[in-house]
């Protein structure tokens, strides 16, 4: 028995969202005026498309609130959704390279990211799926199907190739099947196959091989490999505690590669400082004390599920990005969720959100409040 209460989402993990998403407005414009103005002859077109990928998953969470029942958790749209990524991502491959990847899908000039979806296809089907198959989860029968998906969704992510997403994509699984059930031990075949497909990958390319060797000679090679991260880490340490101001970076200025991007936090640091950044660390921190009391008060096992995959997602790509900036990990071409230019990684995130703030509203049988 469970009740969905009209007004009553967690208003703080919605404050934290509308915080972070305005964060990521002002710092995409600061950080690629310039960039769009050499390249698109308009100063403020990166801003605008963040500002269409904002009201998209901002209307996309008034959906999700506005709906009683949890249409997502219907087998149907659960692998419908699952098809649809699986496809899309299959479609990347075929597409044209940007950047030297193909992450993308194009058509008639617009672009979209299929690995976002595919997160949100994969927390909902393991929720799913666990919760259903809760007596025989631990045969190895039963794990087939999940696992089947999950390396297929992997290997298809790490050929685009995405390494920091994929890693991502691997770690929500586990924790989704660790709470729905599964034993530890099963995890040691598991982490067997994800290590030898990793490391496979790792070392199929060179440059990936060159990253890592960068992380660990960084004096060695500062203008190879570890290029980035050196400019990044400049970046951070000259905004000082308050930061230069707000458009006065220089490492934006063609010195900081994906300053728009993937190292869009180097720029927040350079030109809001220590402040900044440790406000920015702790909203995303706070995301994840909200989105853990929405898991531990849902109603019921599916819901709390889907609620922790989503603060994982979240989070630890978010966690991902800033050690990378800060020079603490290898790079890895991963943004900075709700923040970082990208209208398919903001519509997801948003749409996540929109998910974690409709199980909010829900009370369980014994009348609680979720996340309170």
């Amino acid at each position: 028995m469970r009740a969905y209460r009209r007004i009553g989402f967690d208003i703080p993990l919605f404050l934290v969202a509308l915080a972070l998403v305005a964060v990521g407005v002002i710092m995409v414009f600061s950080s690629s005026g310039y960039v769009a103005e050499e390249t698109h002859h308009q100063m403020a077109y990166y801003l605008i498309q963040q500002l269409v990928g904002a009201a998209a998953g901002f209307l996309l969470i008034v959906l999700l609130l506005s709906i009683r029942k949890s249409f997502y958790l219907h087998p149907l749209f659960i692998y419908g959704l699952l098809g649809v990524s699986a496809f899309l991502l299959t479609l990347c491959l075929a597409m044209p390279t940007v950047a030297h990847t193909n992450r993308w899908v194009i058509f008639f000039g617009f672009r979209f990211q299929p690995s976002e979806l595919a997160k949100l296809s994969l927390i909902l089907f393991f929720a799913w799926y666990c919760e259903s198959r809760k007596d025989r989860l631990n045969e190895w029968k039963t794990l087939a199907l999940p696992l089947g998906v999950l390396i297929a969704t992997v290997f298809l992510v790490l050929m685009e190739p995405d390494f920091g997403t994929a890693i991502v994509l691997a770690g929500m699984a586990c924790l989704m099947l660790y709470i729905g059930g599964v034993k530890i031990k099963n995890f040691l075949v598991l982490g067997a196959a994800f290590l030898i497909l990793f490391t496979l990958f790792l070392f199929s390319a060179p440059y990936r091989m060159s990253r890592v060797q960068g992380f660990f000679t960084q004096s060695k090679d500062p203008l190879g490999s570890y290029y980035q991260v050196d400019q990044s880490k400049i970046a951070v340490g000259a905004g000082g505690l308050v930061g230069v101001g707000l458009g006065q970076s220089t490492q934006k200025l063609y010195f900081l590669p994906f300053a728009h991007t993937d190292f869009i936090y180097a720029i927040l640091g350079e030109e809001t400082g220590l402040a900044g950044t440790v406000l920015t660390l702790a909203l995303y921190l706070m995301f994840l004390w909200r989105g853990i009391r929405i898991s531990l008060g849902a109603p019921d096992p599916i819901h709390r599920m889907i609620a922790a995959g989503v603060t994982f997602a979240v989070v630890a790509q978010a966690l991902m990005n800033i050690t990378i900036v800060l020079g603490l990990g290898p790079t890895k071409g991963i943004p900075l969720p709700l923040i970082s230019y990208g209208r398919s990684s903001l519509v997801c995130s948003l749409a996540a959100v929109g998910l974690l703030l409709h199980i909010s509203k829900i009370r369980g049988e014994n009348g609680a409040e979720v996340g309170k």
